[in-house]
């Protein structure tokens, strides 16, 4: 019987529940009376989200990040959370302590009240957050045009560097190491940066799954192909993937955990992004352009290399 994997379970499921064409998106819309509500719910789960040596508080505060991420590649503003925690029964009052810190630092840092939740009891620590936000519109993942030009909020591969070295597997420059682990263990998204420009997007989707699994997604859904004419990678990440020997496109693309995320514009707006940009020091990267046909591909002197989605995927 072959195997189900995320996407597979996904179809399932909205088959099941009457949903006949699925299209995924960051965010989920609804109207409630007059207004706009956006939702989004992300799951952390101790044995495949949190590594041994993480703090709790630093995982709580992710696992609202991991939300937050997604409202800023929409342009939203999350004002409200529930979230639900499962906890083994052996946990003690002062690790439940640092978990409540980690919560109540990222709501404070979003401007996000946490109305409740649930509690529950299990063999892992396990956090399920939702947020809520009232939005007229939201900038999707179909709507790239072509000519536009396709931007990141950031570098990439960080967060693959960083795991290997909370792994134990390979270590660098100080400074490095630090920038590294740190983009693992405190990710920032960009929501102010999402918020204040998603009128000059015509298409946006976070990339915490991996560049090349959101490049490949956006270009299916706009039904344009993507060229990436510069791979969003600093200088000390190519320094330590050559010192290693390791594959700086595997790491730019396929690494996941970045919770940037990648957005397109039309060029009589890259101006005012840029500027915009500089203001609240988000160090944007133009990584490629969109045209006619479809995939995703890296352009290398005049050649054109197909890349494919090798992102993070669950059930694999």
């Amino acid at each position: 019987m072959k195997k189900l994997d995320e996407t597979s379970i996904i179809e399932i499921f909205q088959k099941g529940l009457g949903k006949k064409k699925f299209e995924s998106e960051d965010v989920e819309v609804f109207n409630l009376g007059k207004n706009k509500i956006v939702a989004k719910t992300d799951t952390l789960v101790q044995s495949t989200d949190i590594p041994s040596k993480m703090k709790l508080s630093d995982a709580a505060r992710k696992s609202i990040v991991a939300c937050v991420s997604d409202f800023a590649s929409k342009g939203v503003k999350p004002s409200y959370g529930m979230i639900s925690i499962n906890l083994p029964n052996t946990i003690s009052r002062s690790k439940i302590n640092e978990i409540v810190s980690g919560f109540r630092k990222a709501s404070k840092e979003f401007n996000i009240s946490i109305l409740g939740g649930d509690t529950n009891g299990g063999k892992e620590i396990v956090f399920n957050v939702c947020l809520f936000g009232i939005v007229d519109k939201i900038v999707s993942r179909r709507n790239s045009k072509k000519k536009d030009l396709i931007f990141v909020t950031g570098p990439f591969g960080y967060t693959a560097a960083g795991l290997n070295m909370i792994l134990g597997k390979k270590r660098g420059k100080p400074d490095f190491v630090k920038k590294s682990i740190n983009s693992v263990i405190k990710p920032k998204p960009r929501l102010n940066f999402g918020i204040k420009n998603k009128k000059y997007f015509s298409s946006s989707m976070d990339s915490s799954d991996g560049l090349s699994t959101t490049l490949n997604e956006m270009a299916k859904q706009s039904k344009n192909k993507f060229i990436i004419t510069k791979i969003p990678a600093s200088k000390d990440l190519e320094n330590f993937v050559k010192a290693h020997k390791l594959n700086l496109n595997n790491f730019v693309f396929n690494g996941g955990e970045e919770y940037e995320f990648v957005f397109t514009a039309s060029q009589n707006h890259k101006k005012t992004i840029v500027k915009n940009a500089k203001l609240l020091k988000i160090p944007i990267i133009e990584i490629g352009f969109v045209t006619s046909g479809k995939g995703v591909y890296l352009k290398n002197d005049n050649n054109l290399v197909q890349l494919q989605d090798k992102g993070w995927k669950h059930f694999k």
